[in-house]
């Protein structure tokens, strides 16, 4: 079969190679892919900034069909529609392990970074993290399930209410997925962009997000202070990995609020303005990927339309068009990119 390999680390060395199909073990299932989304941390992999097991095939969000199972494997059947977490195996026995909390095993391997992902016609998943797709999700939606769970598990790490002001910098998938929830939260969601994110902006107002401010064009800090009566907001997340917006998002808060921390900083050192979290009171959160707990309510909130992703994706590409893909993607023209099988072998 044919997948998208990233063979050694640093910029690019991501190439369409013929590999074996996975087979299954004891505890696991073969799942047929028929999508999945292209992440930032795929970019940030496949630009030399992120460190994965190369070589392994890339791809952690997807949605496909169960073709096999392994031995021991009760609850799914051939032809069951599927999602997996992307967590592959995890120790078992650490605290992070025994409270649920398994993404911050040390011992953590996970799909398309450590483990072969779904970047390809076939992958290997373990079946206890293995979802069944409810009746009202489609394949293309769940494999936004990913993102999804990921914006679930930072929601849940606040203390978000009816009437809370958030503001979401960044409309990017994430942004958008994160404003969605907070939004199922009662919460009044403003979000913000730049220039180039006019249709991600717009596509906000479509799902019902009540504000969505061009920062290059409009104060967002007067709106703010608007709605909250000029206390400022009681949640910022940071969705962009930009350190201009994370300070910005320390000036938009109001004291005792909360900031969430998202995106993904290109450097691991950055300059934040600690004064205002000291004098603010500000609770700093971070939030890192997500967790079992997270999956079933992201596919019901997915299944009763609470979030809609499948709109979220604009452009559809197969593996063999990864270049077109990127630049897609670095053009600003896409909101999310999904990547499909190649169905016949040498198809370019």
């Amino acid at each position: 079969m044919k997948a998208l390999v990233k063979e050694k680390l640093g910029f690019g060395n991501l190439n369409l190679l013929t590999v074996e199909e996975p087979t299954v073990k004891e505890g696991q299932v073969k799942i047929e892919v028929k999508y999945t989304g292209i992440c930032g941390s795929d970019l940030h992999t496949y630009e030399g900034d992120y460190q994965v097991n190369a070589p392994v095939t890339l791809g952690h969000e997807f949605a496909g069909v169960v073709v096999e199972v392994g031995p021991g494997v009760t609850g799914f059947q051939v032809g069951d529609r599927v999602t997996s977490e992307t967590t592959f195996s995890v120790c078992d026995k650490c605290r992070y392990c025994r409270s649920g909390d398994y993404n911050l095993c040390n011992r953590r391997k996970g799909l398309g970074t450590q483990v072969n992902g779904g970047f390809a016609k076939y992958l290997v998943a373990n079946a206890r993290h293995v979802h069944k797709l409810p009746e009202n999700v489609d394949d293309a939606s769940a494999s936004l399930t990913e993102p999804l769970a990921c914006a679930y598990h930072a929601i849940q790490k606040t203390h978000i209410k009816p009437g809370d002001v958030a503001v979401v910098l960044g409309p990017g998938p994430i942004g958008l997925l994160t404003a969605q929830v907070a939004k199922s939260y009662g919460a009044t969601v403003v979000i913000t962009g730049l220039d180039h994110d006019q249709t991600r902006l717009n596509k906000a107002i479509e799902l019902g997000i009540d504000i969505a401010v061009n920062i290059e064009r409009t104060n967002v800090t007067a709106i703010v202070n608007e709605l909250t009566d000029g206390y400022g907001a009681d949640l910022v997340f940071e969705c962009t990995g930009a350190v201009s917006a994370a300070n910005t998002g320390l000036d938009l808060l109001a004291k005792k609020g909360e900031y969430i921390q998202i995106g993904i900083f290109p450097k691991a050192m950055i300059e934040i303005d600690f004064k205002k979290i000291i004098q603010k009171e500000i609770r700093v959160i971070g939030t890192r990927s997500q967790k079992s707990a997270d999956w079933e309510p992201s596919l019901a909130m997915l299944n009763d339309q609470r979030v809609n992703g499948k709109t979220l994706i604009t452009h559809t590409f197969t593996i063999a068009e990864w270049n077109k893909a990127y630049q897609t993607i670095k053009s600003g023209e896409a909101i999310k990119v999904s990547l499909v099988p190649v169905e016949v072998e040498g198809t370019e």
